[in-house]
């Protein structure tokens, strides 16, 4: 995530214009390291809500509340007491640090008009808010941080305030040419990365940008360009930035399909390969990432044991269909067996007694070859001998022939439960995956009074034409979609020999446009294990030429007449359908 000093500037430019001689209302302490302040403004009541969290600092508006604990921390009750009904008359960024000050105006205990000063610094596990006089002496702070915990700065009541700088950063609103190229040279690191580490306020992902729109290559030390490409570089620098000078903020969301990948306030054209969706204000972005971000982090962490089960499975299958593939290899000359044994029975009347080999010609393939013998047999029980060994070898091909088609089908059928447990993103995507499990016998079935209802449809998006397309999340969902929601003159879409979702596009008897084709295409690529792959190879035809063998496992489909086309991944500009 980019949470740099742009972003805090963007959420200045937000808070100026809507808290701004707002007074505050309530405070609250949710919890030990979060603050929420609900701010009465010209326009109506806010809530802005503040994380000094050391693994997510957040600070944002937000619409909903959050239940308070019944007694107050001192933290709390402290600001209650000094700028409770207090009046924001100022919100300021430091240079480009990730730092807030919000300057409040209230009246002491004599009635005299004061201001005090609530800072926000958004600095990773170093996050903090502190409370200080307008002189800059700390009240007091969410998070104490004394000596023995920081040699770089004290945070305790009775201290100043002060921005450390322990990186000697400049500040790139304000820097000029000269500076800039003196200070990217002086450091051997490859250009983004002195971009980030010379100036405040610049992320590793706005530094690639800043390169990238200067046509440089990121990785290359900038000490190894020419004066006039350092230039261009400084020129490009101070355009980027002329949008926080300036206020114009375009708060954004990349994402790669339906997962949210980087947020930003200015445009990432670097990011081309994802879909850029904007929103209204940054508090918007940083509540829909974070509440995205929240949601697939818990559905990873409830599919784990899941995933567990499925890989143990798939691992022990793997390791069995090797030794089977070995086994199989060793069966290979079972054939020549049979025909040493025809030969000696053709040819075995002249053997001599005691004789250690055969010398015969091969009927079959008009060659003279050499049959190794038993001594101590006879022909006829040499050729049995063979025969015997070729039966052998015969039953263990059959057997295993079935047994490794049967292993296979399996380690197929696991790898599409992988490929489902990557598409879900809710509860009762995991739900249903756990049933097919439980169904296919990889889990045993709970026996519970209560009857779990799952709730689970199928992805639905529409095509640049009109026409319905449906996605199926798992493989029953799959089965379900292909043999019982589509019809004969439907078209059906599935990644080539790779583990994926079931597509079905509705044709409503029509000849489909070739931008529908490809547009079911890219979601067929899109969900399967091919996902992120330039080029796919996918078969479609008519679901009426797709059959499901008897006693297949679910998902599991044959068809014999298809089309073929190869497309891409890429489905940001597919309409998804939410209901």
């Amino acid at each position: 995530m980019a949470f740099d000093g742009i972003v805090v500037a963007d959420l200045v430019h937000e808070f100026r214009k809507e808290l701004l001689n707002g007074r505050i209302a309530k405070i609250a302490q949710p919890e030990s390291d979060e603050l929420l302040l609900t701010i009465k403004a010209s326009d109506g009541q806010k809530r802005l809500l503040i994380s000094a969290d050391a693994s997510l600092p957040l600070i944002y508006l937000t619409d909903s509340n959050k239940p308070a604990p019944m007694t107050a921390p001192n933290f709390c009750m402290l600001l209650r007491k000094h700028i409770g009904g207090g009046r924001i008359v100022d919100i300021r960024q430091p240079k480009l640090e990730r730092i807030i000050h919000f300057t409040i105006e209230h009246l002491d205990e004599m009635g005299d008009l004061c201001r005090k000063e609530l800072i926000v610094e958004i600095m990773g596990k170093h996050s903090n808010i502190i409370f200080c006089t307008e002189g800059g002496k700390i009240i007091d702070s969410i998070k104490h941080v004394s000596a023995q915990m920081s040699s770089v700065r004290e945070v305790l009541p009775g201290r100043e305030y002060f921005i450390p700088d322990t990186m000697h950063k400049a500040d790139p609103l304000t820097v000029d040419k000269g500076t800039f190229k003196r200070l990217l040279i002086e450091k051997p690191a490859p250009a983004a990365k002195a971009l980030y580490t010379s100036f405040t306020g610049i992320s590793p992902v706005t530094a690639e940008e800043i390169c990238f729109l200067a046509g440089l290559d990121s990785s290359v030390p900038a000490k190894e360009y020419s004066d006039d490409i350092l230039f261009h570089l400084y020129t490009q620098f101070s355009i980027y930035l002329t949008g926080v000078k300036e206020g114009r903020f375009s708060p954004a969301i990349y994402y790669d399909g339906r997962e949210p990948k980087e947020f930003s306030s200015l445009p990432l054209t670097h990011f081309a390969q994802y879909e850029c969706r904007e929103y209204t204000s940054m508090s918007e972005v940083l509540r829909t990432y974070y509440s995205v971000r929240s949601r697939l982090t818990r559905i990873r962490q409830k599919s784990a044991d899941l995933r567990h089960i499925v890989q143990t499975a798939l691992e022990r299958n793997r390791k069995k269909y090797d030794l089977q593939i070995r086994q199989l290899k060793d069966t290979e000359n079972r054939e020549k067996y049979k025909v040493y044994g025809e030969l000696i029975n053709t040819y075995g009347y002249n053997v001599e007694e005691g004789a250690k080999k055969l010398e015969a010609l091969n009927y079959y393939t008009n060659e003279m070859i050499s049959i190794p013998l038993d001594p101590t047999q006879t022909p006829q029980e040499n050729a049995q001998r063979y025969f015997a060994k070729y039966n052998k070898q015969k039953r263990t091909f059959e057997a295993l022939s079935e047994l490794s088609r049967e292993t296979k089908d399996d380690i197929t059928y696991l790898e599409s439960i992988q490929t489902a447990l990557d598409i879900a993103l809710t509860e009762d995507d995991l739900a249903g995956i756990r049933e097919e499990l439980v169904n296919t016998g990889y889990i045993k079935r709970r026996f519970t009074k209560k009857k779990v209802k799952i709730k689970n449809t199928p992805l639905h998006y529409i095509s640049s034409d009109g026409y319905h397309i449906y996605v199926g999340k798992n493989n029953l969902q799959n089965d379900e979609l292909t043999f019982d929601f589509a019809a004969g003159n439907d078209w059906w879409f599935h990644a080539k020999q790779a583990p994926g979702s079931h597509v079905i596009v509705k044709t409503n008897g029509d000849e489909l446009p070739d931008t529908t084709f490809e547009e079911a295409g890219r979601l067929a690529a899109y969900y399967s294990s091919m996902r992120g792959s330039e080029k796919v190879e996918i078969d479609y035809v008519e679901k009426k030429h797709v059959k499901k063998p008897k006693g297949a496992k679910p998902g599991f489909v044959v068809y014999y007449t298809n089309y073929s086309l190869v497309i891409d991944s890429d489905i940001s500009k597919i309409r998804e359908v939410t209901d």
